[in-house]
């Protein structure tokens, strides 16, 4: 077997990109702090052709300082020009912002009454995802706000999952339920 060439595999420009359909999907970072995890959840969603990143608190982004944009690219590879993002002050403006334009918001957490991820049932909707700081989660006052909240099952001794991590198997979860269109 041969491996497939980056010739062969026709990507998009960056404009072709910024044309395409995009997953209805906004992905909203709370308070993550390592830039190598921004960097990482911009290459996920580029892949997998998120809406946006909205960029929450101490969360960096990619013009925040010359280092900041150094070390989100190292991960990003180049997804932060492709992926549109905002900055917000904190996630709950972001989620206030987001529930007035009509998506529906999902704290990714372990939460009382959280639905497993295997069972929730994602529709083709405007759906936007929060991801917590890697420590603390998501805080409670976005928790408190939010439409609903998904849970990755865990069955090991750890708890916990690193917050591209967790991302990547959240965007690809609702990638695969809700596709996108043949271009």
């Amino acid at each position: 077997m041969k491996k497939t060439t980056a010739l062969e595999m026709n990507r998009l420009s960056i404009e072709e990109y910024r044309n395409a359909e995009k997953l209805p999907l906004i992905v909203v970072l709370d308070d993550v702090r390592s830039l190598y995890n921004v960097g990482s959840v911009f290459r996920t969603s580029d892949a997998f052709r998120v809406e946006a990143i909205y960029l929450c608190g101490i969360t960096a982004t990619p013009d925040s300082s010359l280092k900041a944009s150094q070390e989100i690219h190292k991960t990003a590879l180049g997804a932060e020009d492709t992926v549109m993002w905002r900055y917000f002050k904190d996630a709950t403006e972001a989620v206030e912002s987001l529930k007035k334009e009509g998506y529906k918001v999902l704290a990714i957490e372990q939460c009382h009454g959280s639905t497993m991820l295997h069972d929730y049932c994602f529709k083709k909707e405007k759906t936007a995802i929060v991801l917590g700081n890697e420590v603390k989660g998501v805080s409670q006052p976005v928790i408190d706000i939010c439409d609903g909240h998904i849970e990755i099952p865990q069955f090991g001794t750890k708890h916990s999952l690193n917050v591209s991590v967790t991302a990547g198997i959240i965007i690809h979860h609702i990638f695969s339920a809700l596709g996108l269109q043949e271009q």
